[in-house]
């Protein structure tokens, strides 16, 4: 991933929190017949190796599993993300020497990926998944409200994914280079959009002197 000194992120525990809050991921491997990539819902277990180990599940359709994989997996988390317009800069207002960007925050895990049917490990994943996603409802779900019977039906139709992640690439794009006024200008104007995702954003201007 090119990421200017500017917006290199390697903390790892800011890291990890842009993984557990990206609530889809995107899986990325290379085989013989080319690139497979496929959106999917992922846990962080972060007991598991220095970086932490990603795990997850896939269809059992889905040829990525199948196919050989070349090199390390790639996976990619997305963040908060937001269009700028240079209508928010003060610099418009005294050059006009400004052009649209995209602020944004990204982390790229690469490793070893593994591919697994056993029983027991899918459960363990689908559960883990289940519990995860549904821990803030008011009366979350959980696999074990599902007839046994059904739920190893289902498990047939997948298989796991396990990635011990080798390495980390973190980039939060939040316009560091920009004046501060600029910047001002700009978290001001994301707070003020109607957009949420703009909203969410806006925090993560810096908005101290550089």
């Amino acid at each position: 991933m090119y990421t200017p000194p500017a917006y290199k992120q390697d903390d790892p525990e800011t890291l990890r929190v842009i993984m557990r809050q990206s609530r889809l991921a995107t899986l990325v491997t290379a085989a013989a017949e080319g690139l497979l990539a496929t959106p999917l819902p992922l846990f962080l277990d972060e007991t598991e190796g220095p970086h932490g180990t990603l795990y997850g599940h896939l269809a059992r359709a889905n040829s990525q599993w199948s196919l050989p994989v070349l090199g390390e997996a790639l996976v990619l988390f997305s963040g908060p993300d937001a269009y700028i317009t240079p209508s928010w800069y003060a610099t418009k207002q005294e050059t006009g020497k400004v052009v649209p960007t995209w602020n944004y925050v990204a982390v790229h895990a690469y490793g070893p990926v593994e591919f697994f049917q056993d029983k027991n490990r899918l459960l363990d994943v689908v559960s883990r998944l289940t519990t995860l996603h549904e821990k803030d409802r008011a009366e979350p779900w959980a696999v074990a409200d599902a007839p046994d019977s059904y739920i190893q039906a289902q498990l047939k139709g997948i298989v796991g994914i396990r990635l011990p992640i080798a390495r980390l690439e973190g980039k939060l794009k939040m316009g560091q280079r920009d004046s501060a006024q600029d910047r001002l200008g700009v978290a001001k104007g994301l707070a003020e959009s109607a957009r949420a995702g703009d909203q969410a954003v806006a925090p993560l201007i810096p908005t101290g002197p550089r």
